[in-house]
């Protein structure tokens, strides 16, 4: 998949340059991008819709693209997302990337790798279903939750109280947590 990734010619996506192994590690050598992160920039105040949508809008057609070449981003989240010096989004960190052909198991079972708050439910529990491009869309979808809200849709004190969340419960209603 390490190969597949480096491929990825896209303008929003941080371009990669080397994939390879030192001392039993795997690497990847990516662009250096100045600017902050999603979850920088919606630390003190969620993000207006417009700005969030404009920003969601351009992640979507990066991480379509990516899914027309065969690759399944499994990480997307606001930290994972820099803004450029031109305010515009590029994501970043495939490392948990995948090539949606090939074996349906993505993940070993009983593994979950992913960050809880913003996985969709069947990479959260494998019982629920394949992982595939919607996977990536679902997460899309948290992303805008926290630009507008400024949290993600699920937030426990714990790994496991987050995962029964995002199983068990439907968020908090933007609406309900956006007072601007």
């Amino acid at each position: 998949e390490a190969e597949a990734v480096a491929s990825l010619q896209h303008p929003n996506i941080v371009a990669i340059h080397e994939v390879g192994e030192h001392e039993g590690q795997r690497y990847f050598s990516m662009d250096y991008i100045a600017g902050k992160s999603l979850t920088e920039l919606v630390r003190d105040n969620p993000l207006s819709a417009r700005r969030a949508t404009g920003y969601l809008k351009t992640i979507a057609e990066a991480i379509h693209y990516a899914h027309q070449r065969g690759i399944l981003h499994r990480d997307l989240k606001p930290s994972n997302v820099l803004i450029d010096e031109f305010d515009q989004p590029r994501i970043t960190d495939f490392g948990l990337a995948k090539q949606l052909t090939g074996d349906p198991e993505l993940t070993p079972t009983g593994h979950v790798l992913g960050s809880p708050s913003y996985m969709p439910p069947e990479q959260a529990d494998a019982r629920r279903g394949s992982l595939g491009a919607p996977s990536d869309v679902y997460s899309l979808g948290a992303i805008l939750y926290h630009l507008l809200t400024g949290r993600p849709p699920f937030l426990a004190e714990s790994l496991e109280d987050t995962l029964r969340q995002l199983l068990d419960k439907e968020p908090v209603a933007p609406r309900l947590l956006n007072i601007s």
